[in-house]
């Protein structure tokens, strides 16, 4: 099969670009295809609404773009994916994610297997633990309950639950014996290093979250919580009847794919949580490696955040593409990189929630379509995955968005909201302070993406400006809007941006659910410990590895 860019969709796009991509955002809001560019490019769906009316795009380039899609097999792809075929073709498997989120009354048969029978056992043991955290019943070795609760797990078994227990922390469940929830990730130790100066090792449980269960950054830090618990409650500790096998069994959860090294390592049988292999890490956080989330927000709200996602899913198997809000979003992805030649772009949330949000769409996004091999094995001749990073929106006001007004780096921008907050807050005076915060913020979010649109045309004529004082706005942007943040509107959002990464890697050609680089990194990482630690094999190094291990090796002699 041809590339995407050898089509004639694709070349009638770079011819439209020539003519379109040389027009200003302001003119085409003087202008517009129908006069109101807002009702022609916005959508809505599962709580959502999307704004694409400031992207630089008309009606007859949602119409070619469109064209594109259809010549790249989207609407074939997307049944694909839901169905359960192998759309992760060089590992040949699935990519199943969405079956996580399908109800309990729900079928999809996959090799002659009906998957959501088990989907919904992992959740209901999930439930189990969590109420008997919940009712202070999980209790550690020497008998105390269980008060602090760590994830150990990196990328994808951590980003996720990271991000969503932080969006969510409104919505904890009042419970009778509430748990605080950490997160250790780095392998260096540092984060775990300030859990185990402070917490107790009788109250401590640990969530080891890893696919393959041999990821070096989590096994590191999983066997330093290991050794700390077994010296302070058995070697030190002298408790009458505690001993390591005991420790193991009441201090350690596993969530992974691989049972067999679970219990080589030594998590009970009882205390293992199973995912599969048809479910990428980055597309984890809606099973069993979700359970810090339920363990901050309940199973209940557990529950509400797969159905928002599943939502999303149905919008996106049965909506028009014109009307499918993950097709255009994608879209407006591919018009800005491939044609109008917008490299970087920025994930801008207005809510303080949505902290680590733009962390976790880099891993989405960039883990999943930063390639440059087609399906078919084939270079590609054309961008795909742009730069992308970003943080919250109110704070890189004041950082980076200098460059966004007056640098020289163009720069697709998602500016995202909820409409509505603190509309429930009890006290009269606090919420009327907090409501008026909220439109303040509301007015930044809108303001930003209008002076990026418009530039010098946004103020008031109030005479001639030096050229420092001039902006020349025309970066496109698009705006998405949450009714509120909940539950739902959050698992929505998240399953919006799994769904315009596939589409553009379909469109694309590529593999948006293996990662080789990755893989490669961990590999050469593996082989360059056992020589910092061996100390041997330096002569096949390089000159600057050799340095660097030298001047290892002598910071460790002094």
């Amino acid at each position: 099969m041809a590339q995407i860019d050898q089509t004639p969709a694709w070349q009638a796009l770079v011819e439209h670009a020539g003519t379109v991509g040389k027009l200003h955002l302001r003119d085409m809001f003087r202008t517009g295809d129908d006069g109101d560019r807002y009702r022609q490019f916005s959508r809505e769906a599962a709580g959502l609404r999307l704004d694409l009316s400031k992207q630089r795009w008309q009606g007859d380039t949602l119409e070619l773009l469109l064209e594109l899609a259809r010549d790249a097999g989207v609407p074939e792809a997307i049944e694909r994916l839901l169905s359960g075929e192998r759309v992760n073709i060089s590992e040949g498997r699935p990519a199943l994610h969405t079956a996580l989120r399908l109800p309990a009354d729900a079928s999809l048969m996959v090799d002659g297997e009906d998957l959501v029978p088990a989907v919904h056992a992992t959740l209901a043991q999930m439930d189990s633990m969590v109420d008997r955290l919940h009712a202070g019943q999980w209790r550690g070795a020497t008998g105390k309950s269980i008060r602090d609760v760590v994830n150990l797990g990196v990328g994808g078994s951590d980003l996720g639950p990271l991000m969503v227990t932080h969006a969510l922390s409104d919505f904890r469940p009042d419970v009778a014996h509430p748990v605080e929830v950490h997160f250790a990730s780095t392998m260096d130790g540092s984060q775990l290093a300030d859990y185990l100066s402070r917490f107790n090792p009788e109250t401590t449980l640990f969530v080891l979250s890893s696919k393959s269960f041999t990821t070096i950054d989590t096994l590191s830090n999983a066997n330093t919580a290991r050794d700390w618990l077994v010296n302070r409650l058995v070697t030190n500790g002298h408790q009458e009847g505690v001993d390591a096998e005991l420790v193991m069994h009441q201090h350690f959860i596993g969530v992974s794919a691989s049972p067999d090294k679970m219990s080589e390592w030594g998590i009970a049988a009882d205390h293992q949580l199973e995912f599969w292999e048809w479910v990428g890490g980055r597309y984890s956080l809606w099973g069993a490696i979700g359970l810090p989330i339920a363990l901050v927000i309940g199973m209940e709200g557990f529950r509400r955040l797969l159905a928002g996602a599943h939502a999303m899913d149905h919008h996106f198997q049965t909506a028009a593409m014109q009307d499918n809000l993950p097709v255009v979003l994608a879209l407006a992805g591919i018009w800005n990189n491939n044609f109008l030649d917008i490299r970087a772009h920025s994930i801008l949330p207005y809510d303080g929630r949505l902290e680590y949000f733009a962390a976790y769409l880099e891993q989405l996004e960039m883990e999943s379509n930063g390639k440059s091999v087609t399906n078919d094995g084939d270079s590609v001749d054309y961008s795909t995955c742009p730069v992308l990073w970003g943080q919250l929106g109110p704070n890189a006001q004041h950082a980076f968005y200098q460059l966004l007004h007056q640098g020289t780096q163009a720069v697709e921008c998602d500016f995202i909201a909820p409409l509505a907050r603190y509309d429930d807050v009890a006290d009269s005076a606090t919420r009327a302070h907090l409501m008026g915060q909220h439109r303040l913020t509301l007015a930044n979010c809108f303001a930003q993406s209008r002076v990026l649109m418009l530039g010098d045309d946004a103020i008031a004529d109030d005479g001639p400006r030096p050229e420092h004082k001039r902006y020349r706005g025309n970066q496109p942007s698009t705006t998405l809007l949450l009714e509120r943040l909940t539950p739902e509107t959050l698992g929505a959002l998240i399953a919006l941006y799994e769904h315009k990464v596939f589409v553009q890697a379909t469109i694309w050609g590529i593999n948006p659910f293996d990662q080789w680089g990755v893989e490669l990194g961990k590999k050469i990482a593996n082989e360059t410990r056992d020589i910092i630690e061996g100390r041997q094999g330096l002569d096949d190094m390089d000159a600057s590895t050799r340095g660097l291990i030298e001047a290892t090796w002598r910071a460790a002699d002094e």
